[in-house]
């Protein structure tokens, strides 16, 4: 019995053998039909008490678990609550002329709330860092476990289909409700001839998913010919606990030398479109960092380093929120005010709100991440475990149901806060059951085919 709890010791959130504890793949998306990472082959028996390496991973896993469910029910509020935000614009832009305004705000509300500006301003500056450091922590693992040519096939499949999936169907079907409230003839054969028409097509969300298979082939490129590169970025991590200060100093200057240069060049809000392809020319670098960071992490292992459930993160956690609210307070503050001196504003001051963007998106990346390891390393939280199991699912379905919910609402004079829940709710309620039942129908199509086949009917 010993003998085989050692063996499966040494993987990453079975050490207890619970089919859930492995669930999270390259791309932080779910990995419902594969575990985890392959066991490491222990140098010599393991003295008593020696499991405990083990359970750190596995709370580390439940952990991660649960920052991936409450990160995608992030990106769902934030997109629930853009229609809302008391500075969106007063009337909506119209679909066919730039600036093109309704890729930020797809539809506009009259009913406004200031509290819905605070939220999503907090997750502008860190929700998608996060997404791309919890993308890269199991990456540089799996291309050790799989090969960098398997590695890479999986990743184009997985990335790329629901990618092209949905730049050329859903996206169309999420953007008519945007159309129909400017169009002078709102209808579908208009509408189809306007969408033609746009000198790009529009990807909305699904920015991340070319931007992270970029980055996963990229990190393939450095396994490949830059192997001793990452592990270093893992020693750095490494040095969080025993250096808490230098080692986050050293974390923002390069993030601030990642961001601020491209930031002032091309300002923080400018976005390039090519084709199906969207990036906004401020934050590429930025993501780059924080997916390089994961993989330096990931080197270290679940339970080591920033991912120890017992580290000087969980421990702090109230500290790192107190920095998480003053660094927002600051950028918010920068950029009210930059706003209000428009054409006069000193670059003293600019750089000086790109560098707190900088910080205070470190800032909140490490308390999530801190939050999640102390309070969600012992169980699964109900509220999120399905969006966690379906995240990918979700994240690639859940546009169109809430344009679609924020134009139906459009008409109705309720309160801010109860239509973006509303949204919110209808929309994760429609992903969760499209995503089942497009399971249903492929287990179906399976059972049917593999009769056929056996019985040559």
């Amino acid at each position: 019995m010993t003998e085989a709890r050692r063996s499966n010791a040494g993987r990453f959130g079975e050490a207890t053998g619970k089919r859930w504890t492995a669930k999270v793949r390259a791309d932080a998306f779910t990995d419902r039909s594969a575990h985890a990472l392959p066991a490491r082959r222990a140098p010599a028996p393991l003295p008593r008490g020696a499991l405990q390496p083990a359970i750190g991973r596995e709370k580390t896993s439940i952990a991660l678990h649960n920052m991936r469910g409450l990160a995608i029910a992030f990106v769902l509020m934030t997109h629930a609550c853009l229609a809302y935000i008391a500075s969106a614009p007063a009337q909506p832009f119209p679909f066919d002329r730039p600036p093109y305004g309704w890729l930020t705000f797809p539809i506009v509300d009259s009913r406004r709330w200031f509290g819905f500006d605070v939220f999503c301003a907090w997750q502008d500056v860190y929700l998608m860092s996060l997404w791309f450091f919890l993308s890269g922590v199991f990456t540089w693992r799996s291309i050790e476990r799989d090969g960098g040519l398997r590695f890479l096939t999986k990743r184009v499949l997985r990335l790329g289909a629901p990618l092209l999936f949905g730049v050329t169907l859903l996206m169309p079907v999420a953007l008519y409700p945007v159309y129909r409230v400017t169009a002078p003839d709102p209808s579908l054969t208009g509408y189809v001839r306007e969408y033609l028409a746009l000198p790009f097509v529009p990807c909305g969300p699904l920015w991340f998913l070319w931007l992270l298979l970029a980055l996963t082939l990229a990190a393939a490129a450095l396994h490949r010919f830059a192997r001793r590169t990452i592990p270093t970025v893992g020693n750095l991590s490494q040095q969080l606990e025993s250096r808490p200060i230098r080692t986050f100093a050293i974390w923002i200057v390069v993030c601030v030398v990642a961001y601020v240069p491209l930031a002032f060049q091309f300002t923080p809000w400018r976005w390039a479109t090519q084709g199906p392809i969207a990036v906004q020319l401020s934050r590429p670098l930025l993501y780059a960092v924080y997916y390089c960071a994961g993989l330096g992490v990931g080197t270290a292992g679940l339970g080591a380093g920033m991912l120890r459930t017992d580290g000087i993160g969980p421990r702090k956690w109230a500290i790192w929120m107190a920095a998480a609210a003053a660094s927002l307070a600051l950028w918010m503050g920068l950029t009210g005010l930059i706003l209000h001196l428009g054409q006069s504003t000193p670059l003293l001051l600019e750089a000086a709100r790109d560098a707190s963007f900088a910080l205070a998106g470190a800032c909140g990346v490490i308390f999530v991440l801190a939050f999640c390891l102390r309070f969600g390393a012992t169980e699964r939280w109900p509220l999120f475990a399905r969006l966690s199991d379906n995240a990918l699912g979700v994240y690639v379905l859940h546009y169109a149901p809430v344009v679609w919910l924020q134009y139906a609402l459009l008409g109705l004079a309720w309160p801010a806060p109860l239509k973006a829940a509303l949204v919110f709710c209808g929309a994760t309620a429609s992903c969760l059951a499209a995503i089942a039942a497009a399971r249903s129908l492929r287990r179906s199509l399976a059972t049917r085919l593999s009769s056929r086949w056996v019985f040559g009917s």
